[in-house]
């Protein structure tokens, strides 16, 4: 049986070894002088086989043609992926430019007259949670979008204004593994040095936001991915988002950095194994926000492990474990903003909403003038309302997902809390049904080893140093604090009844500004590492 093993195993390398020898390199423009064999990114993906590697030269690759999966018309994008395994790489982060603009136009164009808004005349879903109001009822155009294609990665490279629409668009870089379906039909992905970002909005008003992009780099509906090296910018949703994949996720956000968007990250729905770690939210409405909702179904967001999963982290609570970031000066209200995210509360570094199962611990929090943590149920309407609670106090329709089971361990304050609200500080927590469990606290502390504020934080940790698994009544860590957060968020909790400001209002957006990029954006080192032998990464000439 031994020898049997043996030979099974000999044969499966040799397999591995086949694969990779056959593997193709095609490249897409010109580098070093050298040019490829392919004009565009879409001739070379036409070529591709599964394990081939696509190169893409220095250029701003403009859309020139919009493609949508067979069967999935709501999905155009201008470069769609499908077959698996593919290496997608750019020869350098910052010269790599996939570009929504139109051809003949600057690069990444602020221009109304430059954007792409997508296929025109286009249905406005009444369903789809991403649409949008848009030129014409144009569609919206994705940028990058893998649909349904394994192990797919994508590396080094920029993605710029791509916007929101009629259909579901607005997503630089996503992986799509069947988003609306309730399935998760994708699986295994990398994404590594990646810059997603938009220069392009047209300002909202009364009558709704005319058009923006809406996410940067994207996953739904999808298990088990890397994203390293990361940075998002200038969204209306938000930066990063994780969605849809419940408890069977399986993915991890590694160096990553998002801000100047209404929230920095968004996870509806995504639980289960979730590593967030070594990051940085900063300069956003609400820095981090991870929650249940309907849209992007099944509900909740859960992160307790599975059976026989363990947490990815020693000493974690639960497999969800969001640890080793540094979360920062969030009180920017002068972003692009649209639907349940603009909700987001202003000056909050990070929100659980509607969460359960959660693993906060070893991060900093500085400077978020509201809250450096909350923890607050979320109020939805209508149904599946899967794991929530349909009807009841808040109208029959009404859909409510309570906060119970998250760990809030070993994080560092300072410096939160200086809008001066009565509740404003540290951290907060607010649940209005019966849950069948607690929140808890322990450890957490200023920086210089102080106590947490307010006094109702610190009486709060004094009282739940440990997640319970019994009945918790409703209750707050302070009774003012539910109205100054739904002041802050502007929830109507009573349709066409504003919110009230018992302590006064919080900042409002005056003037939206869309932010350059960074300089400090690190390319990969050598973009031939591990790319099989081509005239792009021979010795001589290397990477770069």
């Amino acid at each position: 049986m031994r020898r049997v093993v043996v030979i099974v195993a000999v044969l499966g390398a040799c397999v591995a070894l086949a694969a990779t020898a056959a593997a193709k390199v095609l490249r897409v423009g010109s580098f070093h002088g050298v040019t490829g064999q392919y004009p565009t990114i879409q001739a070379a993906l036409k070529a591709a086989r599964p394990g081939d590697w696509i190169l893409i030269g220095p250029g701003d690759y403009k859309t020139s043609h919009i493609s949508t999966p067979k069967g999935a018309s709501q999905f155009p994008a201008a470069v769609l992926i499908t077959t698996p395994r593919l290496h997608i790489r750019g020869m350098n982060r910052k010269t790599v430019i996939i570009d929504g603009t139109k051809p003949g136009s600057a690069v990444c164009s602020r221009k109304t007259s430059a954007q792409n808004f997508g296929l025109v005349g286009s249905a406005r879903s009444s369903t789809n949670p991403y649409a949008v109001k848009a030129a014409g009822g144009a569609s919206g155009v994705n940028g990058l979008m893998v649909w349904k294609a394994p192990d797919v990665s994508i590396e080094n490279l920029t993605a710029c204004n791509f916007l929101g629409g009629a259909r579901a668009a607005g997503n630089e870089i996503w992986w799509n593994g069947g988003a609306e379906s309730g399935k998760v039909g994708g699986h295994g992905f990398t994404g590594q040095y990646l810059t997603a970002t938009s220069t392009y909005l047209k300002n909202q008003s009364a009558a709704g936001e005319f058009s923006a992009a809406q996410y940067g780099v994207f996953s739904s509906n999808w298990n088990g991915g890397t994203w390293n090296q990361i940075y998002a910018s200038n969204f209306n949703d938000s930066g990063f988002y994780i969605g849809a994949c419940r408890q069977v996720c399986n993915q991890t956000v590694n160096h990553a950095w998002a801000e100047f968007s209404a929230l920095g990250y968004s996870g509806s729905n995504s639980g289960g194994r979730m590593l967030i770690e070594n990051s940085q939210f900063d300069n956003n409405e609400d820095g981090f926000d991870t929650n249940s909702q309907n849209g992007d179904n099944p509900a909740p967001q859960n992160g307790a492990c599975p059976a026989g999963v363990s947490p990815p982290v020693k000493g974690a609570h639960s497999c969800w474990v969001f640890i080793h970031n540094n979360v920062h000066d969030n009180n920017n209200p002068n972003v692009p903003a649209a639907g349940t995210a603009a909700a987001g509360p202003v000056g909050t570094g990070m929100s659980v909403s509607g969460g359960r199962n959660d693993t906060i611990m070893d991060n900093r929090f500085s400077n978020n003038n509201a809250w450096g943590v909350i923890l607050v149920p979320f109020l939805d309407s209508g149904k599946p309302c899967d794991g929530g609670v349909f009807g009841g106090s808040f109208g029959p329709t009404s859909c409510l997902w309570d906060d119970y089971g998250d760990a809030l361990v070993g994080n560092t304050f300072s410096h939160n809390g200086s809008y001066g609200h009565p509740t404003n500080g540290d951290f907060a927590q607010v649940n209005l049904l019966t849950d069948p469990g607690s929140n808890c606290y322990s450890a957490n502390h200023a920086a210089g080893g102080g106590a947490v504020s307010p006094a109702s934080a610190a009486a709060m940790q004094a009282a739940m140093p440990t997640c319970t698994t019994t009945s918790t009544p409703p209750g707050s860590s302070d009774s003012r604090f539910l109205g100054e957060v739904l002041c802050d968020s502007q929830v109507q909790v009573v349709p066409g009844t504003p919110a009230s400001c018992p302590s006064g209002p919080y900042p409002r957006v005056s003037k939206i500004v869309m932010h350059p990029l960074p300089k400090s954006l690190k390319s990969m080192p050598n973009p031939c590492a591990g790319v099989p032998a081509n005239p792009w990464c021979s010795k001589r000439r290397g990477g770069g």
